[in-house]
């Protein structure tokens, strides 16, 4: 029987931890937080043909297009040679809400039962509890893994704003490599303390500043900002999104991409909502979730400060409810759930910061994508007109960068005529 637990390392013992790629840098970096409490853990290899095939061979063609992806690597693993099933155990979280995300683990425990493969492992924590439910290291590891996410999502915004301006191509690429293995390695030594694991992660991101900021570029203010939000797992996996991004780039964009934080932020604000909701507002749960917020704000400060002057121009909003109220004339929060009022508030933030076009990200037929499609129209004509475009996928796309031209030169002629300008971003002497 497939089995469903919390992340104990005693009953991990031996096993390795598959990490889905939602995104390359944060699942290499979550899976070195998992690594600190003494977790094997590694990342699932990149996806590819072979991946679809086996997703859609035990998919009905109802599932989105993640959990196909999702389900597909897992299984190529099953039929790598060599494979052990009571060796290995997949990772793979679950939420609340109306997003089908919250089926994924019980739908792969279903396959994996089918196949036969009953000492396989299914870590699954779920965001009803701010995804607490991985065992008795649960403090120590989302802790850490918080500090992690942090990080890979700061790397990957130093890759985003220094790429499309390298002066040598694929310097940017080799230094991300670099600095995320550098990442890893302060995040993943065993038994060292809280304060000095936070010291090793944010001295790391000091020496990953300064690698970005040996980069020569060739900045160009007539480089469109498109900003890119979406369905999470959609607008980070690079193979769900056939690099969008850079063929955004290729096109003449720079890209600023909604990163995993804000995710994170949500659930939380959630889980205390739902307390609240539940009469549970002075409570035990209540404290300890009020401390867990309080300890990540101190650490992101702590990590995310040193890189300000990098950052200017690119600041994330401080609080998930600046990204509310930016949402809040089409899809208030109180009566809508998830990664909609999420994409449609930061739209409206990205507006703001003086972003050229938005880019949504989303499966094809998934809810979120399909809401959001209904209201950008007033978003962007209550926003001068900004470019706003959602790209759906499924696998089967066509002449996605003929899309892409189209929507790169409409972002263009907004430039033109904008009237909220971006800060001019740091540039190193």
């Amino acid at each position: 029987m497939v089995e469903t637990i919390g992340a104990e390392p005693s009953r991990l013992s031996g096993r390795l931890l598959y990490i889905p790629r939602m995104t390359y840098g944060g699942a290499r970096a979550f899976a070195a937080a998992f690594r600190s409490i003494g977790v094997d853990a590694t990342v699932v290899p990149p996806s590819d043909r072979r991946t679809l095939e086996l997703g859609r061979k035990y998919s009905s063609g109802d599932e989105c297009y993640p959990q196909q992806v999702t389900l597909g690597d897992f299984l190529r693993i099953i039929e790598s040679p060599g494979y052990r099933p009571e060796k290995t155990a997949f990772f793979m979280p679950t939420a609340d809400g109306p997003c089908r995300f919250g089926q994924y683990a019980p739908y792969m425990r279903m396959v994996l039962e089918e196949l036969g493969q009953g000492d396989t492992l299914i870590i699954s924590p779920t965001s009803a509890n701010g995804y607490a439910g991985v065992g008795e290291h649960a403090s120590d590891l989302i802790r850490t893994a918080w500090r992690a996410l942090v990080g890979s999502d700061a790397l990957r915004k130093l890759l985003l704003k220094t790429r499309p301006y390298e002066v040598n191509p694929g310097e940017t690429d080799g230094v991300y490599e670099e600095c995320l293995t550098d990442l890893c390695q302060a995040v993943e030594p065993v038994a060292i303390l809280h304060k000095e694991r936070l010291e090793r992660i944010a001295t790391s991101l000091v020496r990953s500043r300064d690698r970005f900021r040996s980069i020569r570029i060739a900045f160009d203010p007539e480089r469109p900002l498109i900003g890119v939000v979406g369905e999470i797992f959609c607008r980070l996996n690079t193979f769900s999104n056939e690099n969008l991004v850079r063929r955004i780039e290729r096109h003449g964009g720079e890209v600023w991409l909604s990163d995993v934080s804000e995710w994170v932020w949500y659930t939380d604000y959630e889980s205390q909502r739902k307390l609240r909701m539940a009469g549970k507002g002075w409570s035990k749960a209540m404290l300890g979730a009020k401390i867990k917020t309080f300890f990540q704000r101190r650490d992101e400060h702590k990590l995310v400060h040193p890189l300000r002057e990098d950052f200017r121009g690119y600041e994330e909003q401080e609080d998930v409810r600046v990204l509310f109220r930016h949402a809040q004339p089409y899809l208030p929060h109180t009566g809508a759930l998830g990664e909609m009022v999420l994409n449609m508030g930061k739209a409206g933030y990205l507006y703001e910061k003086g972003a050229d076009g938005i880019i949504d990200i989303s499966p094809f037929s998934c809810m979120n994508g399909i809401t959001c499609e209904a209201i950008y129209p007033k978003l962007s004509r209550d926003k001068d007109g900004i470019p706003v475009r959602i790209f759906y996928f499924d696998g089967t796309q066509s002449d996605l960068d003929r899309d892409v031209g189209i929507f790169m030169e409409m972002a263009k002629a907004y430039q033109q005529r904008k009237r909220r300008q971006r800060v001019r971003p740091f540039l190193q002497d």
